[in-house]
């Protein structure tokens, strides 16, 4: 394949799914910084919502969303994410022949399908790539980081591409799709696989493009909390089974925080889990579900993971603890993927069309990927062609940068990335504070002066953390009230009004919901 007219940048759920959209009318190119299989999407155990019981039922879907996000929520976006709900035939699990639904926190019913019972994210994003691969008009690339967008005239007209052998190329497409996941290893307990390293954002950011609602990052309540283990994600489905939490003392404690139990919004349970960490570990308990459910099929990844520390799901307590997960946040864009630069389109967590409000309802995120992957498709294979950015004629310029570092360059990456996320996880996590937050500001300048200058993968993805870490500060510092997943000890109500973060080349402005 020559030049393409598109470009996809991310192969997760929503990137593949705008290549599907896309296939019939141009040349696809779709890159992705390690294998195709490795995304946030493979992650996403707990399942995909998804409102099959009639208008009722989509109705009470948006209801839900809206609630969770907190007063944030775009309606016009929420209300495209539950009635276009999902056209794909995915093996879902089943019951007797009937499809399973369950419940998860913040559902009024349940609406939740899940495949191969906790590995949905796999199953989906493994039936797309299984039909993009048949399609010839498609090309698929691994191991290749986009280092940033082509801007010409105030256009995005390609990307640079770096591959694993330290080549780059600039790639020159009609439009430019950034799928490219999230930010949650700007963080140092996290769910998210070492990918999710905000390059898709800081890109845009850099290019120019508005940025919204950015300090809202949801932290997931019950990640794995073992010794030397890493934060694995114990889904929110286990409670949506039954599953109670514990504090030190044994004691279930989440009618203290909200009436409805394990079952309420994800930030009240982690802040719930966080103060009770205080005086001890705090524990998932499925002992009561295992006595009448073969936890072992139902939840076969998460079972399996368990097994390597001795642990049962049907037998022992787990220890849990709130970990960075989902950000709400990202490039802003309208409900067909258009972002404020033309030529540019974002889908899936990088973008940010208001859907999320100030706190995820568990489940939306899947649909979330193939409902706006499929629009932004179509914006992008429909916009009046503007001659001075047709690709025919234009070559690839190829350089070649050094694809390695010294073994010193490499440790001081890596002690540079440590410290960034540790202060993050400190001052920008789950409880924040004006105090923490200027903290925050005043090391990420410190880490700025020495930030790594070079061109390899991981000094791009050291500068895109960075980027996105300031960002979130800034407009947390900025937004003094609590809503959602942004907690603040100083301002812990609501203000009075509801406003957007609107962040573009260094300004930040407030905009009514």
């Amino acid at each position: 394949m020559g030049e393409p007219d598109f470009l996809i940048v991310g192969a997760g759920i929503a990137g593949l799914r705008a290549a599907v959209g896309l296939a019939q009318s141009g040349r696809v190119l779709v890159v992705t910084k390690e294998a195709l299989s490795e995304s946030n999407t493979a992650y996403a155990q707990g399942g995909i919502a998804v409102a099959m019981g009639g208008e009722e039922d989509v109705a009470l879907h948006l209801e839900d969303t809206v609630t969770a996000g907190d007063g944030l929520v775009d309606r016009e976006a929420a209300a495209v994410l539950v009635e276009e709900g999902l056209a794909w035939g995915t093996g879902f699990d089943r019951d007797h022949g009937e499809l399973m639904r369950t419940r998860e926190g913040a559902h009024s019913r349940s609406r939740i399908l899940h495949a191969h019972g906790d590995a949905t994210g796999r199953e989906i994003g493994l039936s797309l790539l299984r039909h993009v691969r048949g399609l010839s008009n498609v090309e698929l690339r691994e191991w290749i980081t986009t280092a940033d967008l082509i801007v010409e005239e105030g256009r995005v007209v390609g990307a640079t591409l770096l591959d694993a052998q330290g080549s780059l190329r600039h790639v020159y497409a009609r439009a430019v799709l950034l799928a490219s996941g999230g930010a949650g290893q700007g963080y140092s307990e996290t769910t998210n696989p070492a990918v999710a390293t905000g390059d898709g954002i800081a890109m845009a950011y850099r290019a120019g493009a508005e940025l919204m609602d950015m300090e809202f990052m949801q932290f997931h309540p019950t990640a794995f909390a073992y010794s030397g283990a890493p934060r694995f994600l114990m889904s929110e489905a286990l409670r949506g089974e039954g599953a109670w939490l514990l504090n030190a003392r044994g004691e279930r404690f989440m009618h203290r925080y909200d009436a409805r139990l394990e079952l309420a919004p994800r930030d009240i349970v982690a802040r719930a889990i966080a103060r009770e960490a205080l005086d001890g570990a705090v524990y998932l308990d499925m002992r009561a579900v295992g006595a009448h459910t073969d936890l072992k099929a139902r939840f076969p990844g998460i079972s399996a993971f368990l097994v390597q520390y001795g642990l049962d799901l049907s037998r022992d307590l787990i220890p849990v603890l709130p970990a960075a997960h989902y950000l709400m946040g990202g490039v802003r864009t309208d409900t067909h993927g258009r972002t404020s630069l033309p030529g540019l389109y974002a889908a899936g967590e990088c973008a940010c069309t208001g859907v999320h409000g100030a706190n995820r309802l568990a489940s939306n995120s899947l649909l979330e990927g193939l409902v706006f992957g499929a629009r932004a498709a179509e914006a992008m294979a429909s916009p009046v062609r503007d001659s001075r950015f047709e690709v025919q004629g234009i070559e690839s310029k190829p350089e070649k940068l050094s694809a390695t570092l010294p073994e010193d360059s490499c440790i001081e990456t890596e002690d540079w990335i440590a410290r960034l996320r540790s202060l993050m996880w400190r001052d920008a996590g789950l409880l924040r504070s004006g105090e923490g937050l200027r903290r925050a500001q005043a090391e990420l300048n410190e880490l700025e002066e020495s930030a790594p200058t070079g061109s390899s993968r991981r000094e791009i993805e050291a500068r895109n953390l960075h980027a996105i870490a300031e960002v979130i500060v800034r407009c947390a510092l900025a937004r003094e009230e609590s809503r959602g997943a942004h907690f603040r000890t100083d301002f812990p109500e609501h203000a009075a009004v509801a406003q957007h973060t609107l962040v573009r080349e260094g300004d930040l402005t407030f905009i009514p919901v």
